[in-house]
């Protein structure tokens, strides 16, 4: 009897399960396990996204000290500015614990050293109230690409602005070309490097913008407007050095020409590990005006710094959100919404989130709508935003060439706005090559993006469309696979999950 209960359990479980397993897709670009993937593929290597390149856990920093050690209150009445900046500056490295609280701040919170974090009790118990603007607190008003009078916190800032800038000038010339997806460089002073070292690869483009044509595989839309030479770099790791040739640790994700000035330098950013976790960020309530119309109720930046976080922050009422203008940092469990006013198009503010290049946006809920929800802006490239979800998403790409950056495992909401993407005229088309979308979920059919958004040489995998597939490995990639049915459903994970697991094989047995 029990056998036979046994057997009628199994059954059933296989009656449900193996429809499942049958259904699974897999794109012709990746298989089942990375088998049809190579680092020449236009499909690119997303796996060295965020924190430390994704090869470690975000930490938790012991606590050094306690906000209301100096003077905070944590009533919403009494202004504690102060009492964080005194934190600020007498915490040399570790968390600043952040008590249940409201606290009134009408300073901008600056951090320029490594290793401080800011720990609230969590997004519900810690909020951090900002009543007063950027530009009240430090006016700095700009324009447009068109001329019109704004401040530039439009586009830039935070109340909590972290800031470091690169040094280390020691460079040498990469002295022969190198074609996207190599891990060999020839370099004209090997004795400047050394295994370990992070180093950072440097072009310029030349007076035909040939490298600018590169970018958009050949296809840049008008570029009239860009009259300086676009620059674009990544920065890995030095394996090893043999010679005059340094192996890296990463593919290259562009050609290395001899026009376009090739270099190689020490990678050294003044400010890492600095985090922002587990609290609230609040602006006051009011209706937002519009595009350019925002004086900077802007949340948090992180500008020029590395191996940085963001992870468990709720932002309320922002005009912009954050600024993550660095490398490998990690936004990891933030929340947008708002309580304002809309403008005429049902948004409430400018910018969402902004990324820098080998970024990781992940596990996010945007409860409002922004102009620009998230934004790839000039020359971004390696980020990628994943497991997320909005009302209805703009994937805003903001022209000049952000390129290589991945969407994954993304529900858009109600699923009109896409390929809605800012930028000034004549800056090119909005996303220059190998832009992928991989997993795209929404209650609206979606189709193959406007010409005007970007090249042919595009990625679009598991999408729900009534379109049929079309893909030419020099052209349009185009896999109209069910979302519920792509495997895997996270191609960032699937790529960090290979490339781990290789390294663990090749370290030596112990």
């Amino acid at each position: 009897m029990n056998i036979l209960l046994s057997i009628r359990i199994w059954a059933a479980i296989l009656f449900l399960v193996l429809p499942l397993l049958q259904a699974q897709n897999y794109s012709e670009l990746w298989g089942e396990a990375g088998e049809k993937w190579s680092p020449t593929s236009r499909l690119p290597d997303f796996s060295f996204a965020g924190y430390h390149s994704g090869k470690e856990p975000i930490p938790t920093i012991p606590q050094v000290t306690n906000i209301k050690s100096y003077g905070a209150k944590g009533d919403g009445q009494h202004d504690d500015s102060q009492a964080f900046l005194d934190a600020i500056a007498a915490t040399d490295r570790g968390a600043i614990f952040i008590p249940a609280g409201r606290y009134k701040i009408s300073q901008i919170l600056e951090i320029k050293k490594s290793g401080i974090v800011l720990r609230g009790a969590g997004p519900v118990e810690t909020v951090l109230f900002f009543p007063v603007p950027l530009n009240t607190l430090k006016p700095n008003m700009g324009q447009t690409t068109s001329g019109r009078p704004t401040s530039n916190y439009s586009w830039s800032g935070g109340m909590i602005w972290v800031k470091g800038r690169q040094q280390g000038k020691a460079s040498s010339q990469i002295t022969s070309n190198a074609r996207r997806g190599q891990q060999k460089l020839t370099v004209s002073q090997p004795s400047y490097f050394h295994s370990g070292q992070q180093v950072e690869i440097r072009l310029v483009d030349d007076p035909q913008k040939t490298l600018l044509q590169y970018l958009y595989a050949g296809d840049t839309g008008d570029t009239s407007k860009i009259k300086k030479p676009i620059r674009i770099s990544m920065v890995c790791q030095v394996v090893s050095i043999t010679g005059d040739q340094l192996t890296i640790d990463r593919p290259l994700r562009f050609d290395v020409r001899s026009d376009w000035q090739p270099e190689i330098r020490h990678s050294r950013p003044t400010v890492t590990e600095v985090g922002i976790e587990h609290l609230t960020i609040e602006f006051p309530v009011q209706k937002y005006s519009g595009h350019f119309t925002e004086q900077g109720y802007n949340a948090i930046a992180l500008n020029n710094v590395s191996n940085c976080w963001v992870r468990q922050v709720g932002i309320i009422n922002a005009d912009s959100g954050v600024y993550a203008t660095g490398r490998f940092c990690t936004l990891k469990g933030i929340t947008l919404r708002s309580e304002r006013g809309v403008d005429r198009g049902g948004t409430t503010g400018h910018h969402g989130v902004q990324l820098g290049s080998d970024n990781l946006f992940t596990d996010f809920d945007f409860q409002t709508q922004f102009i620009h929800d998230i934004t790839l802006s000039y020359r971004s490239a390696g980020n990628v935003c994943s497991n997320g979800r909005g009302v209805d998403l703009s994937l805003d790409h903001h022209k000049k060439a952000p390129y290589e950056n991945l969407f994954s495992r993304i529900d858009l909401g109600v699923g009109t706005r896409i390929w809605k993407s800012g930028g000034g005229r004549a800056l090119g088309k909005h996303c220059a090559a190998r832009g992928t979308f991989w997993n795209i979920r929404a209650k609206k059919a979606q189709r193959w993006p406007p010409k005007r958004f970007g090249p042919q040489m595009l990625n679009l995998i598991g999408v729900q469309t009534s379109q049929p597939s079309e893909t030419n490995v020099d052209g349009k990639w185009f896999e109209a696979i069910d979302p519920a049915q792509l495997h895997p459903p996270d191609l960032h994970q699937a790529q960090l999950k290979c490339r781990l697991n290789s390294l663990v094989q090749e370290s030596p047995t112990q």
